[in-house]
């Protein structure tokens, strides 16, 4: 296991593993390293680094829980570069990896040799930032893994049509704790604290000016077909915005495709190939 410590105090888990082309791969809102785990066997020939943001898996929490933003994650991702020495890496953004993403975009350009989203934009649309409020922060009912999963594959059936209970199962471990007492989150519960004040004291921000700032450097953009988050109206407006932009649309995925999908690891080595 390694963990490096940021400008303020901070001990960050991390994983580094392979010795080719650097991808640096930023996680979703409450998940952590293990959101590539799908990913990782494809991509063998790379050196895959994986960050647990602070507050979420094995990383530390923060009392100060307002620091659970994109700007201060952003800046612990180029504390991690620094820490590794890397000059600057393509970053793959699952869903919040990717709005940090596009932050760094603005803040660190020279740290970007390119940027892959992983269903997710400037644009995020209302019925899902309602769905993530649904459970951020909350317990799963759920007493275990088992249960767990059979209940995370009827739900998302609709989205994710013919997934196995198998990869539900994963899915569950890769985002709870198994204990005596039933299944713990794997991050801060005051995460839900931080979204609920951060919404009360500044405006919906406007998140376009973020993605501009992408424009000169190689960007691709996966969308699940059936994502509740990412529109495809967004991703053309993406495209006018930034003609190079390259992207995918996975069939039968939601929010957030796995990432071995044919067409999310062909768009991957796309990018990987320009920069």
């Amino acid at each position: 296991m390694a963990y490096f410590t940021t400008s303020d105090g901070k001990r960050l888990y991390y994983e580094d593993a392979g010795t080719g082309q650097p991808l640096l791969c930023l996680a979703g809102l409450t998940r952590n390293c293990r959101d590539f785990s799908f990913l990782a066997p494809h991509v063998a020939d790379l050196r895959m680094i994986s960050m647990d943001y602070r507050g979420r898996g094995k990383s530390d929490f923060d009392a100060d829980y307002m620091n659970y933003n994109i700007l201060r994650e952003g800046q612990d991702a180029v504390e991690l570069l620094d820490h590794l020495g890397l000059e600057n890496v393509t970053l793959l953004g699952t869903s919040r990896g990717g709005l940090v993403a596009m932050a760094l975009a603005t803040s660190h350009p020279d740290r970007l040799a390119g940027v892959i989203l992983n269903d997710v934009g400037p644009v995020i649309e209302l019925g899902s930032i309602a769905k993530i409020m649904g459970y951020v922060g909350n317990r799963p009912t759920s007493k275990t893994y088992d249960d767990a999963a059979h209940a995370l594959g009827v739900m998302m059936e609709s989205q994710f049509p013919g997934v196995s209970l198998d990869i539900w199962r994963q899915q569950v471990e890769n985002q709870y704790i198994q204990t005596d007492t039933g299944l713990e989150l794997r991050y801060d519960p005051a995460l839900r604290n931080a979204l609920i004040e951060q919404a009360a004291n500044t405006p919906t921000p406007d998140l376009w000016p973020l993605f501009d700032a992408l424009h000169d450097i190689p960007t691709s953009v996966i969308r699940g077909a059936n994502s509740d988050l990412l529109s495809t109206a967004t991703v053309q407006e993406m495209h006018a915005r930034h003609p190079k932009l390259i992207s995918t649309e996975v069939p039968d995925r939601g929010h957030v495709p796995f990432l071995n999908e044919l067409q999310s690891l062909d768009l991957i080595h796309q990018i990987l190939d320009a920069t």
